[in-house]
């Protein structure tokens, strides 16, 4: 995570005590979802330091649809923003109705919100419109002093935007999450080292890397990091940079070859 600029952890220590009562006062008043719109679109203005009159956009048209807010920055659309009103819980239909617009504007990043409860999502359009949760946060529980808490905070922030932040922490987590780490677990080169170590354990033990690799299979993992689209998908991206290591390595391998050979073949 990059560092953030003191001017904006200024900004936000200072801004967020603020909206935390805002928002617990709204709730008690269980205004609607107009009323919560205004709210957000504040935070945005003075917690994510976006300018109110031009990067935020209200009642963002989509092919004839409208989004509640947008963030525009440069001319740039780079997320989309459904807003509900501060009573009603978060739910899929809500984000399914985000994510449309999204993919037919060709934005990459839906934030799902109530004011109090954050949602984050990365819409991707491969083979059809798919969203990742990224992260979600309550915005009641944020302690504006808590490092971490100010990171979550500064991917959202018109200077993490501008660094694109956001989109690194997406790489990051596509990476390192269970289910890598489970496919990992699968792998050749894993098993080898196992089976060293088992063999150090116990002198003599016989043992083949496809018993160790079931073992851990049926025995250590839990189903999901096995068998969910999540975990398939993960052992297809570990099995793709083995592949090309595998191959990267094979044309450094005959590229020493020729060059001892025409070294010899100069010699002579």
């Amino acid at each position: 995570m990059a560092n953030i600029p003191a001017v904006t952890s200024k900004r936000l220590t200072a801004s967020i005590p603020k909206f935390k009562k805002v928002l617990e006062q709204a709730r008690e008043r269980d205004v609607n979802e107009s009323d919560t719109v205004t709210i957000v679109t504040d935070i945005l203005d003075d917690v994510f330091g976006f300018d109110k009159y031009a990067e935020i956009t209200r009642e963002y048209a989509i092919q004839g649809t409208y989004c509640d807010l947008a963030i525009k920055v440069n001319k740039k659309v780079e997320y989309l923003i459904e807003v509900k009103a501060i009573g009603i819980s978060l739910k899929d239909t809500h984000l399914r109705q985000a994510v449309t617009y999204a993919s037919q504007a060709g934005i990459k990043w839906v934030v799902l919100t109530n004011g109090i409860n954050w949602e984050v999502y990365r819409v991707t359009l491969d083979d059809r419109v798919e969203s990742t949760k990224l992260l979600e946060f309550n915005f009641l529980n944020i302690n504006p002093r808590k490092k971490e808490d100010q990171e979550t905070l500064f991917l959202l922030c018109k200077r993490g935007v501008r660094k694109d932040l956001i989109d690194e922490f997406y790489e990051y987590r596509q990476s390192v999450n269970r289910y890598t780490i489970g496919a990992l677990l699968l792998t050749e080169p894993v098993t080898s080292i196992v089976r060293r170590e088992l063999r150090k354990i116990k002198e003599g033990i016989k043992v083949s890397n496809e018993e160790i690799e079931e073992l851990i299979a049926n025995e250590v993992l839990k189903r999901d990091l096995i068998e969910s689209d999540a975990a398939k998908e993960a052992h297809k991206n570990v099995q793709r940079s083995m592949k090309k290591r595998l191959r990267s390595k094979k044309r450094s391998n005959e590229s020493k070859t020729e060059d001892v050979s025409d070294s010899q073949g100069t010699g002579s």
